[in-house]
C-alpha cells in the first residue's frame, strides 16, 4: 500500500491503526490463529509491561505450523509425535512411541471379544448373523473416524470451538441418519441378492435378515458420527488434546458398542423366529 499510495498522502492516512502484539509467554498456536486472522507479515513481541523485545515473522509461525500439523497427524493414526525424523529415530525409541497407543486399542479390543461373549447362544442359533459382524463394526468405525478427523481438522484451523457442539451434534445427526440410510440400503440390498444365489445360508428369513442389517447400520452409522465428532469436543473441554481421540482409538470404541447395537436389533426383529 505504502510504494502503491499517491505521493499526496499522509503515512497516517496509510496506516492500519489496529495494535496486534503477542506476548512472550503466548502459546505458539496462538501466534498462528493471530497471522492467520490478521493477514500480517510480522508482529511484534512485547513483555508484560509492554515493551518491546522482537519479532515473529510469518516464516516462523509457518514452521511452527508444520510442526504442529505433523504433531496431529501423528496422534491421530495413534502414535506419540515423533520428536526426530523417522528415518533418523533408533528403532527401539520408534517401538516406545508406537507400542503403547497399540496395547491400549488392543486392551479395547478386548472388549469387542468379550461383548461377542455375551452373544454366544445367539450366534449359535442364528449363524447368519455373524457374516454380518464385520460389516456392521466396521462401517460405524468408519464413519466415526471419518467424523473425528473432520472435527479435529476443523478445530485446528479455528472453524469451530467448544461453544458450538450443539451446531455440530445437529448436523452429525442428520448426517448419521443420511450415511446410514444408503449403508443400510445396500446392506439390505445385498442380502436380498445373496440370498437368491446361496439360499441355503438364510433360509426362509431373509427378508427379516435384511431388515436386522439394514436397520443395524443405520443405528451404528449414527453412533459412529456422534461418537467421532463429540468426542474431541469433549476432551477440548477437559483440557486433553483433542488429536488423542484419534481414528483408530474412536473406531474401537464404536466396535465395541456397535455389536450391542446389532444384537439388539436382531432381537427386536428375529425373536421368536430364529432367536
Amino acid at each position: 500500500d505504502f510504494i502503491m499510495a499517491s505521493p499526496d498522502k499522509r503515512v497516517d492516512e496509510l496506516m492500519d491503526g489496529r495494535y496486534i502484539t503477542l506476548h512472550a509467554d503466548d502459546d505458539q498456536e496462538v501466534a498462528n490463529e493471530a497471522f492467520r486472522m490478521n493477514n500480517r507479515v510480522a508482529l511484534p513481541v512485547v513483555s508484560k509491561s509492554n515493551k518491546l523485545l522482537g519479532i515473529v515473522t510469518i516464516d516462523d509461525v509457518l514452521w511452527v505450523a508444520n510442526e504442529e500439523f505433523s504433531e496431529d497427524m501423528q496422534k491421530m493414526g495413534g502414535t506419540q509425535a515423533l520428536d526426530e525424523p523417522y528415518l533418523e529415530m533408533p528403532l527401539f525409541k520408534l517401538f516406545r512411541k508406537r507400542v503403547g497407543w497399540l496395547v491400549v486399542l488392543f486392551l479395547g479390543e478386548m472388549f469387542t471379544a468379550t461383548a461377542m461373549g455375551f452373544f454366544e447362544d445367539e450366534i449359535q442359533k442364528a449363524v447368519v448373523l455373524a457374516l454380518f459382524i464385520p460389516l456392521i463394526i466396521s462401517s460405524g468405525g468408519n464413519t466415526g473416524s471419518q467424523a473425528s478427523t473432520l472435527i479435529i481438522q476443523a478445530m485446528a484451523v479455528g472453524e469451530l470451538t467448544i461453544i458450538n457442539w450443539w451446531r455440530v451434534m445437529r448436523r452429525e445427526i442428520i448426517q448419521g441418519l443420511m450415511l446410514g440410510s444408503v449403508l443400510g440400503i445396500i446392506g439390505f440390498t445385498r442380502v436380498m441378492i445373496w440370498a437368491k444365489i446361496l439360499p441355503k445360508v438364510y433360509g426362509t428369513h431373509e427378508f427379516l435378515i435384511g431388515l436386522t442389517v439394514g436397520f443395524s447400520l443405520v443405528g451404528v452409522v449414527l453412533w459412529g458420527t456422534l461418537t467421532g465428532s463429540m468426542l474431541p469436543l469433549i476432551l477440548k473441554r477437559l483440557g486433553a488434546d483433542p488429536a488423542v481421540s484419534s481414528a483408530p482409538f474412536v473406531a474401537t470404541l464404536v466396535d465395541v458398542t456397535g455389536l450391542i447395537i446389532y444384537f439388539s436389533v436382531a432381537y427386536f426383529f428375529l425373536q421368536g423366529i430364529l432367536l
